[in-house]
């Protein structure tokens, strides 16, 4: 596997990508077209969507087309494409893969050597499930299954800040909760500003921030720039 999974796309100082453009024009390296899905986003539209893509893209010469342009029966891929998915409502994202059956075309491409980038919504659909992806449910996915192209799950956004006063639960709280109910599973807590790169069955931390793994029973535990996961 090729994967490039970004916590989020875009920090505030800096434009589309551009905090993580390194690890961006390493997998697109070869790559002559992104296909682009933007099923995440709720309020945009997908045609300006993937025009702001194309934009981020175009430097490094590479086209950009839209999956939802793509016919249900085109697989839409070939080794020469990187798969990119972009951020947004990761219940909507996945319910859209599932009905227009991409889910098995993008596992099959992966399989057969297509790298694969993700950011936010994009990311957490790599994982088993979107079980621990911080959006509202706002519309049903008919499942929470999503490509389980890597064994543990994802937090994006991950961060520790509460604002004063606030009762609700902190996100460690949350992951903690989910851990009770699913004591098998790993929890990788991904700051903005990181990423994670998986080369076959290798995954190693990019970025320059703290990232959290959280398993059942046992205290949280930290990983930096480089660690193998």
């Amino acid at each position: 596997m090729n994967l490039l999974l970004l916590s989020n796309s875009r920090m505030p100082d800096a434009g589309y990508l551009a905090h993580a453009m390194g690890a961006v024009v390493e997998i697109a390296s070869g790559c002559q077209q992104v296909v682009f899905f933007p099923f995440a986003g709720v309020t945009i539209g997908w045609d300006d969507y993937t025009q702001n893509v194309r934009t981020a893209f175009a430097p490094l010469g590479l086209s950009v087309v839209g999956a939802h342009t793509l016919e249900s029966g085109d697989t839409g891929f070939s080794k020469s494409d990187l798969i990119f998915v972009g951020g947004g409502n990761t219940f909507r994202l996945l319910l859209e893969c599932r009905q227009r059956g991409w889910l098995n075309k993008i596992r099959s491409a992966i399989a057969g050597g297509s790298p694969y980038m993700g950011s936010s919504a994009g990311s957490v659909l790599a994982c088993p499930t979107i079980r621990t992806t911080n959006d509202m449910p706002i519309v049903d996915p008919k499942g929470l299954d999503a490509l389980g192209l890597v064994p543990f799950q994802l937090n994006c956004h991950f961060t520790d800040h509460m604002p004063p006063g606030h009762q609700g639960e902190t996100r460690r709280q949350r992951i903690s909760e989910f851990l009770t109910l699913s004591p098998s599973e790993r929890v990788i807590g991904l700051p903005e500003g990181d990423w994670i790169r998986v080369r076959d069955t290798e995954y190693r931390l990019g970025g320059p921030f703290t990232a959290w793994e959280f398993r059942h029973g046992c205290d949280p535990f930290s990983h930096q720039e480089g660690v193998a996961l």
